[in-house]
């Protein structure tokens, strides 16, 4: 039997970046931007938030004398600078420029990895140290601050209090999320705008300026799912090409969960516990029963895309206007 109290939070750790990742592609996605470049943006997110906090620590006497408030504050904002460039430069070349959003994203994607272990490569180069990665102990434990009186509930403790403040904040900004799509007249806009840019245009709304915001601030949603990552589940270890494939699971979430960000927290909480499941199922010394129970993920993915795309529920479907660049001369 699985211990369920190991086994939830371990799970949880492995959801946050999920949850921002697919948080921040919906948001693009219902103003009509298909970003296939959020894996490339989750990584200089992370890269972004390594840089300040390397260089924050550096200027130190001594880890020990870290600042917890600027050692949290000085990787958040690099982290989201860096997320919104990304988001910017996409939204400059698909809404102004009028690019192929499929190529622009997959570009971005590949240009975020290369930009993220240039700069890796380059940050472990100025520590000297033989293993190729870096180590953000003190900025990490900033990140991973629990709540103090957790560890005296038990098991309630351990499966809803035992998380850094990221992830909570992660769970928080999905609801607000969904609440803003469904419930507030700027939520309309935006999905007016994805539906249809064009009857969006006629009745006043700037398409342009909902996609630009909608695409920008998706980013940083995202990109907080790579600071996560590094700071809070990888205990501040930054390693080149560590973060291996959640940016594109982020993305297969966003129509597994139909488009809605509330879906989304129990979704990652989902894929997060598939993720880790083959750590906790018994393979003795089978490693080929390992590396099939490691697909798990992805099998579920693929039987859950095709399941969706069967259904023919109108709020089942993406978007109309997902993927299409807007010309206002043809309205």
């Amino acid at each position: 039997m699985i211990d369920l109290v190991t086994f939830i939070p371990r799970a949880v750790v492995q959801s946050i970046p999920l949850l921002c990742g697919s948080t921040g592609e919906t948001l693009t996605e219902k103003s009509g931007n298909l970003n296939l470049g959020i894996p490339g943006i989750m990584y200089v997110g992370a890269i972004s938030g390594v840089i300040g906090a390397f260089f924050y620590e550096r200027s130190l006497p001594e880890p020990s004398a870290i600042n917890p408030f600027l050692g949290v504050l000085i990787p958040l904002l690099c982290s989201l600078l860096g997320s919104f460039l990304m988001g910017l430069l996409y939204s400059f070349l698909t809404v102004s420029l009028r690019a192929n959003q499929n190529v622009t994203g997959l570009a971005l994607t590949t240009f975020g990895v290369g930009f993220g272990n240039f700069f890796g490569g380059s940050l472990i180069k100025l520590t000297g140290a033989d293993i190729p990665s870096i180590a953000l102990s003190a900025t990490s434990q900033c990140f991973s601050r629990k709540l103090p009186f957790a560890g005296s509930m038990g098991w309630f403790g351990k499966i809803f209090l035992s998380y850094g403040f990221l992830a909570y904040v992660s769970v928080i900004i999905a609801f607000v999320a969904a609440w803003v799509l469904k419930k507030t007249r700027i939520g309309l806009n935006l999905r007016a705008v994805g539906e249809n840019p064009a009857t969006a245009d006629a009745a006043g709304i700037n398409v342009a300026r909902y996609k630009y915001a909608a695409t920008c601030i998706g980013s940083m949603i995202a990109g907080l799912g790579g600071l996560y990552y590094i700071m809070d589940y990888a205990a501040g270890v930054w390693s080149n090409d560590g973060f291996g494939d959640r940016g594109w699971l982020a993305i297969a979430l966003v129509i597994f969960t139909v488009w809605r960000p509330n879906v989304g927290v129990f979704a990652s909480m989902l894929f997060g516990s598939l993720y880790i499941l083959y750590l906790f199922l018994p393979t003795g010394t089978n490693l080929a029963v390992k590396e099939l129970y490691k697909a798990i993920p992805y099998v579920v993915t693929i039987v859950v895309l095709i399941f969706i795309s069967m259904k023919r529920k109108r709020e089942n479907q993406p978007p109309a206007s997902l993927g299409i660049p807007y010309f206002r001369e043809d309205r």
